[in-house]
């Protein structure tokens, strides 16, 4: 099998996931997308195993470990995206980062106020 085949595939893959991390407003849509990514490399740690023929087999070990901390890792975004609309509506990136931003701009004119009245 040709090293190259699998590369490209892998590219392919991690340039989709880039591309859904940057572009998606929906907070499981970049979390799929991170899995996309992680996928890719993956991909490419079990290609170049079998190319250089690895008689330990470190890059499918290495791939057990990857996927391992890539379910800790969902599963984990899943709660707080779970709790995040819980609690405020929506999974939308872009409203919760305006949101925080808003908070931290309401407690600080808060404490400002109250300095200024005592």
């Amino acid at each position: 099998m040709h090293l190259a085949y699998p590369a490209v595939l892998a590219a392919l893959l991690f340039c989709t996931g880039l591309y859904g991390v940057l572009a998606r407003r929906n907070a499981i849509l970049v979390l799929m997308s991170v899995e996309l990514m992680l996928n890719a490399v993956n991909l490419n740690l079990v290609a170049f195993d079998v190319w250089l023929r690895d008689t330990l087999h470190s890059g499918q070990a290495l791939t057990l470990f990857t996927i391992a901390i890539a379910a800790a890792e969902i599963g984990i975004g899943l709660a707080i995206v779970l709790a995040v609309y819980r609690n405020r509506g929506s999974s939308d990136i872009d409203r919760l980062r305006d949101t925080a931003e808003t908070d931290d701009a309401e407690t600080a004119g808060s404490t400002t106020n109250a300095e200024a009245t005592s």
